[in-house]
């Protein structure tokens, strides 16, 4: 059953309090203070935790088997030893216990910890610190030893910190489990020997025994520990929220007659096609039935011809709404019968959810409160001005019946994950509630930790960012818009920066339905290959729609839209027509799948190159044991050369100045140095190398790092 979204309610406003008569001309309550406060002897400061999204009001991002690294300015006054303490757990347990990881320093009052996450679901995690009076102790016994001094007394001092440690372990009796036990015995005799002025060197040896140390500091006391104020999510999908290749495809347009829609069963004949491509995911456009009234047809002309099958976005008609198939595509059965085929091939479905409607969709008739109604009792259709869609009905989410709206919309997309779909592409999320989504996903999640949300919202940065703290696994970017070498390096500077990729993840799609940039009008064949190899390395997810593989770049002039566009009319394309670039597509993503450092996207970093036409860059795997250097030229018209600039390899990887790469395009294998290399790359063949090389360091002078995992 539908969960009801839970409302707010406020209460009754309690009476207006009486106005004073004068304003005071001191403060009319002193200040808190220690005496009155928390306990005053509480020392540590523990602040600036990191990754922290919001002050914790927003998770930060992992996939199983991913790495928190976290870190904290932990500070106190005077010079004692600190104990600092990553606290993390798996959500989901009430009462669950916290697994701790000692933090080591990492200069200037900053603490270093990691911890692994190995579930889907929610982590979480803080930071705990105190003063460590036996360390603080151990050290300074230490240091006088080595300068020969007496230390009786402070052998007595430490001796009486082990006894009091040992009596917190509870008395020595059968209640004590075994672990505790042991450390007792231990602790009491360590005492003993170390109070014992008759056995010197045995006090000095006990004092400073490393197995005596584990245990002070397993059994500190932590009652004037410091803990930071928050307590932070971390939300853990699996590895396609953070790395796939996406194929979008109309089904109707993959069958034998471009006359009609193809049924699901002629457009699954074609998906071994798209495995053979290398695609993780298949990711289909509406698959509703399509209403009648105001159908657009083709080239989104007001007046549709007899049939045309117009646009799939605008969903719902008698035939059903967003629980239905459109009938031309076949029934729910051949739906069903389409996605066991991709899984087959090792593909998943991604679903479009365009939470909207047709004015034939059912949702119309039985609940018209939920559409804006304009004074002369129209509903108000979709606009863009100067578009116009007047095919399609918004939702009213101001709407007072906005509970039952919310569940009925939830339900839509439990209803698809019930027919094996586990991925959504949401179209245009930004122009619904915020609150809603965050409702909606944290609901699927809850029940489905495994699903996906990518986020179509080619808006403005700052609510592209705000829907990916909301829970949005993956999000579209301007990667279509930045073609030049200064604005590809900004850009991905800008989201592989900290902060912003602890919760935004880009997927790159070179084009869409609605978009074929100028770039891919004017630069031909040559043109397809350099943006699908800068989507296919610069991110470790992208995507690409149907033609592009063909190099499909014809446009309405004057336009991003295409000729002839499948938003409107079936397509029926020739596969292996001349010019087609499909073998590099499958090789592009096989050295994909093949080098663990296109999987991530933190690693990247720009270097240098003495020609603006020519970018470079590197990605390393978190464990360092992978690395690729990309150089694409990005002229689609001319021949580019030039030096670029090679990093050193990583401490240890190769002790020569001189050291062998590998092309993955080509199979060719270069000499190259640590330092100035030269390419020359030809648009007419491949305009890009993709190079396998010895480990790289992760920051490099003069390079435009992006941050280290």
């Amino acid at each position: 059953m539908a969960a009801n979204p839970r409302r707010q309610t406020a209460a009754a406003a309690p009476p207006r309090p009486a106005a004073p008569a004068a304003a005071p001309s001191v403060w009319p309550t002193r200040p808190a203070t220690a005496l009155d406060a928390q306990d005053g002897r509480r020392r540590v400061v523990v602040e600036r935790v990191l990754p922290e999204v919001e002050s914790g009001r927003f998770a930060v991002k992992r996939t199983v088997g991913e790495v928190v690294e976290v870190t904290a300015h932990v500070h106190a006054d005077g010079h004692d030893v600190l104990a600092v303490r990553l606290r993390h757990r798996r959500c989901g347990n009430a009462g669950a216990p916290w697994t701790e990881i000692a933090m080591t320093p990492a200069g200037n009052d900053e603490w270093l910890a990691r911890f692994a996450v190995g579930h889907l679901g929610r982590y979480e995690y803080t930071v705990e610190a105190w003063v460590d009076h036996f360390q603080t102790w151990r050290h300074g016994l230490a240091i006088k030893v080595k300068a020969g001094m007496d230390v009786a007394t402070e052998l007595m001092e430490g001796a009486a910190l082990v006894a009091e440690t040992a009596a917190r372990c509870g008395l020595p009796d059968a209640r004590l489990d075994d672990l505790a036990a042991a450390d007792r015995k231990l602790l009491d005799a360590a005492a003993a020997a170390m109070a014992d002025p008759a056995a010197a060197a045995l006090r000095i040896t006990t004092a400073l025994d490393a197995r005596l140390l584990a245990i002070m500091s397993n059994r500190a006391d932590r009652r004037l520990a410091s803990t930071y104020s928050r307590i932070l999510p971390v939300s853990v999908e699996r590895e396609r929220a953070r790395f796939g290749a996406w194929y979008e495809m109309f089904p109707r347009s993959w069958g034998p007659d471009a006359s009609r829609s193809a049924t699901f069963g002629e457009a699954a004949a074609h998906l071994p096609r798209v495995a053979a491509l290398g695609f993780d995911v298949v990711y289909l456009p509406p698959i509703h039935p399509i209403g009648i009234s105001f159908r657009k047809g083709r080239g989104n002309s007001l007046t549709p011809g007899p049939g045309d099958p117009g646009s799939p976005w605008a969903i719902g008609s008698a035939a059903g709404g967003h629980k239905a198939v459109d009938p031309a595509l076949g029934t729910l059965d051949d739906f069903d019968a389409f996605v066991a085929t991709a899984n087959q091939h090792g593909l998943e479905v991604a679903l479009d959810l365009a939470y909207q409607c047709s004015p034939d969709h059912p949702y119309v008739t039985a609940h018209p409160e939920w559409f804006r109604q304009r004074p002369d009792g129209t509903i108000k259709y979709a606009e863009n001005p100067p578009k116009k869609y007047q095919d399609i009905y918004p939702f009213n989410f101001e709407t007072d019946a906005w509970q039952p709206l919310w569940a009925e919309l939830l339900d839509v997309v439990r209803f698809w994950i019930g027919h094996g779909v586990r991925i959504f592409r949401v179209d245009n999320p930004h122009t619904k509630p915020y609150a809603f989504w965050e409702w909606l996903i944290a609901e699927i999640r809850y029940e489905h930790p495994d699903v996906i949300f990518l986020s179509e919202a080619f808006t403005r940065p700052k609510v592209m960012g705000y829907l990916a703290k909301l829970g949005f696994s993956q999000s579209y970017s301007y990667f279509t818009w930045r073609n030049t070498k200064t604005e590809i390096e900004e850009y991905f500077t800008e989201l592989t920066a900290p902060g912003l990729r602890e919760y935004l993840r880009p997927n790159l799609f070179a084009n869409t339905p609605d978009i074929l940039h100028a770039y891919l009008q004017g630069g031909g064949p040559a043109a397809f290959k350099i943006r699908l190899i800068l989507a296919a390395t610069l991110g470790a997810s992208y995507g690409i729609y149907s033609g592009f593989e063909l190099c499909e770049g014809r446009a309405v002039p004057g336009s991003e839209e295409y000729l002839d566009s499948e938003k409107y009319q079936v397509r029926h394309w020739d596969w292996d027509r001349p010019g087609h670039i499909k073998d590099l597509v499958a090789t592009v993503n096989r050295i994909r799948r093949d080098n663990p450092a296109l999987h991530y996207d933190w690693s990247l970093q720009f270097h240098p190159t003495d020609n603006p036409q020519l970018v470079a860059y590197t990605k390393t795997s978190p464990d360092a044991a992978n690395a690729v250097f990309v150089v694409v030229n990005l002229d689609p018209h001319n021949l580019q050369h030039g030096w670029v600039t090679m990093p050193p390899s990583a401490p240890g990887a190769t002790t020569e100045p001189r050291y062998e790469v590998e092309d993955l395009l080509t199979g060719t294998r270069f000499e190259w140095t640590a330092g100035l290399n030269y390419v020359r790359l030809d648009p007419a063949g491949i305009p890009a190398h993709i190079l396998r090389v010895p480990p790289l360091a992760m920051a490099v002078p003069g390079s435009a790092t992006a941050g280290s995992r």
